[in-house]
């Protein structure tokens, strides 16, 4: 069970999901914009534009919907998925890296000795 635990949260799978669930609420609001604005275009002909010209209450609809999508999934997921992550998986405490340290370390054994540094 802790593999699996891992797996949920320290891989990107609850942030690839989120993407695409919010890419994919967007794309209506992208289309029905579109044909919002392509149905103020004049008709020239009838084969090009064969669907009917939507309302400007549509788009709006669609904006709306993107917006209580978002809300949704940001307070039922985003945020029970970072509580989670900071409980089971704290932060690293700040400080200088391990090879950073490392590094310093030579360097002031070489100062000790008597070397260029």
């Amino acid at each position: 069970m802790s593999g699996f635990k891992n797996f949920i949260l320290k891989g990107n799978l609850i942030e690839i999901s989120t993407g695409l669930i919010m890419a994919l609420a967007f794309a209506s609001v992208v289309t029905t914009f579109t044909e919002w604005l392509t149905g103020l275009l004049p008709d020239t002909s009838a084969e090009i534009f064969s669907t009917a010209p939507q309302s400007f209450g549509a788009f709006l609809n669609a904006v709306v919907s993107f917006l209580i999508m978002a809300a949704v999934v940001y307070f039922f997921i985003v945020m029970p998925y970072t509580k989670a992550k900071e409980r089971f998986f704290p932060a690293d405490a700040a400080g200088t890296p391990a090879d950073v340290a490392v590094l310093e370390e030579i360097r002031d054994l070489l100062a000790a000795r008597g070397g260029t540094v």
